[in-house]
């Protein structure tokens, strides 16, 4: 994955965890709606101007918006979820720690 996608990723991902929709982003930068999408899908790569922009609406710095090299694939998330779950899934006390972890994340 290159470097437009990966900072895609992390736009959307970072724009969903603060409930904004592709709309009040993109109006909060002044890009259309179609230049954001093209960003988040590493179509389009942001300029500097947007960049800072970028940066003051998300609330966030470059700093933690360029750190992607930690993120992966959801879908291989989940699976390695999936499996940790099935190795637990006969020790009652490591559900119940997992499930109280879990549940703390989906508080807002």
């Amino acid at each position: 994955m290159g470097i437009k996608e990966e900072l895609g990723k992390k736009i959307k991902r970072m724009r969903l965890n603060r409930g904004l929709t592709q709309e009040q982003l993109a109006e909060a930068i002044d890009v259309s709606q179609r230049t954001l999408s093209g960003i988040e899908i590493g179509e389009n790569f942001v300029t500097a101007d947007t960049l800072d922009k970028l940066l003051d609406a998300l609330n966030t710095t470059s700093e933690e918006l360029f750190a992607t090299n930690h993120l992966r694939d959801e879908n291989k998330l989940l699976k390695e979820i999936n499996n940790c779950v099935k190795l637990i899934q006969n020790n009652p006390i490591k559900l119940e720690i997992l499930y109280n972890v879990a549940k703390s994340l989906t508080k807002e």
